[in-house]
């Protein structure tokens, strides 16, 4: 929720990220998920979702240490979605 906190997302979309997730976790053999698998599933939903978000989820999740690594992962984000058009 802070990751999204004052993004333009409707909360019918969250709600179909939160039940994606869920569901792909339910979908799986294992009877038990990593916590580093569901947060590679939200980072990847909030890519999807809004940029803004995926960023400051990314940022706390995988503890970026300085401004540099901050930027990289803006710089994969916009080849990505530079590819993508």
């Amino acid at each position: 929720m802070q990751a999204i906190h004052k993004r333009p997302i409707p909360i019918s979309d969250v709600d179909k990220l939160i039940d994606d997730v869920e569901n792909e976790i339910m979908g799986r053999e294992e009877k038990e998920i990593d916590s580093s698998v569901i947060g590679e599933l939200v980072m990847e939903k909030l890519r999807d979702l809004d940029d803004v978000a995926y960023v400051r989820f990314a940022s706390v999740y995988r503890e970026f240490k300085d401004v540099d690594t901050f930027l990289r992962e803006i710089e994969k984000l916009a080849k990505k979605k530079g590819s993508s058009k």
